[in-house]
C-alpha cells in the first residue's frame, strides 16, 4: 500500500513517488545489506500503551518515537553482513532500520518544500541522482559520496550564501538515516521519493547537487 506523503500532493514531483515494496523490516534491512553493501542498525521500535503507539526508549515525548537509535554504541553495532542482520532482527522483528552515514554514503538533509523543489530543478539539468529519502518529518535526504562534511560549507559560500542561513544539514559520520519502511510513530513511515536501483549504484558527489540544493533552500527561507 502507498503511503500518504504529506504536502507532495501540490508539488510537480507527487506522481513519481513510487510505491513501497511489501517486505518486512527483516527482509527490507537485509536486501540494504546484500544488494546495495550498506552498514545497518536496528534502532528503537514502536510498542503498543494504553491503546497507544508509543516509542521503546519509554519516553513519552520521544520526538523521534520508534526511528532512533536503541543503545549508545549503535554505531559500533552496525553491520553489513545480511547473517548478523538477519540475527539482529530475528531478536526485534519491528526495530526501526538505520543507515549509519560517514561510511558508503553521506546525507545532505533538506526540508521537503525545498528538496521537491530541487528535485524538479535537477532533472531539467539531468543531473545523476543516488537514492533519495523522504521523512514523515517532512525532510529529504539526498545520498552523496562520504566527505560531504568537509565541502559544504565552503561550496555554500561560493555559492553566495551563509551556510547558516540556509536549512541546509549535512549528515557525515557519527549520524544516520532511518530507512524506509522505518516509521515514526503515528505519523507515517519514510519513503524513497528516490529509490535505490541499479543505475543510482554510484553516488553523486555533493559538489554536483549542492547548487539546486542551495537554490531551493534559499528560495524556502
Amino acid at each position: 500500500m502507498e503511503e500518504t506523503i504529506a504536502g507532495a500532493q501540490n508539488t510537480q514531483m507527487a506522481g513519481h513517488i513510487p510505491q513501497q515494496r511489501r517486505e518486512s523490516l527483516l527482509e527490507t534491512a537485509v536486501r540494504y545489506a546484500e544488494e546495495r553493501h550498506w552498514d545497518v542498525v536496528p534502532g528503537t521500535w514502536l510498542e503498543a500503551v494504553d491503546g497507544r503507539q508509543r516509542c521503546s526508549c519509554d519516553d513519552a515525548s520521544c520526538p523521534a518515537p520508534g526511528a532512533h537509535p536503541a543503545r549508545p554504541d549503535w554505531a559500533t553495532q552496525a553491520t553489513g553482513s545480511a547473517t548478523v542482520v538477519r540475527r539482529m532482527w530475528q531478536k526485534q522483528p519491528t526495530a526501526a532500520i538505520l543507515l549509519p552515514t560517514g561510511r558508503t554514503f553521506d546525507a545532505l538533509s533538506v526540508p521537503e518544500s525545498a528538496g521537491f523543489l530541487a528535485l524538479a530543478r535537477m532533472e531539467r539539468m539531468h543531473l545523476t541522482l543516488g537514492p533519495v529519502t523522504l521523512t514523515p518529518d517532512r525532510r529529504m535526504q539526498f545520498f552523496v559520496l562520504p566527505g560531504a562534511p568537509a565541502k559544504v560549507p565552503e561550496l555554500v559560500r561560493k555559492l553566495g550564501w551563509s551556510p547558516a542561513s540556509l536549512d541546509l544539514t549535512v549528515l557525515g559520520e557519527g549520524a544516520y538515516v532511518a530507512a524506509p519502511p522505518t516509521r515514526f510513530g503515528s505519523r507515517g513511515a519514510v519513503q524513497w521519493a528516490r529509490r535505490p536501483t541499479p543505475a543510482n549504484r554510484w553516488l553523486p558527489d555533493a559538489e554536483e547537487l549542492i547548487s539546486p540544493l542551495a537554490y531551493a533552500c534559499g528560495r524556502d527561507r
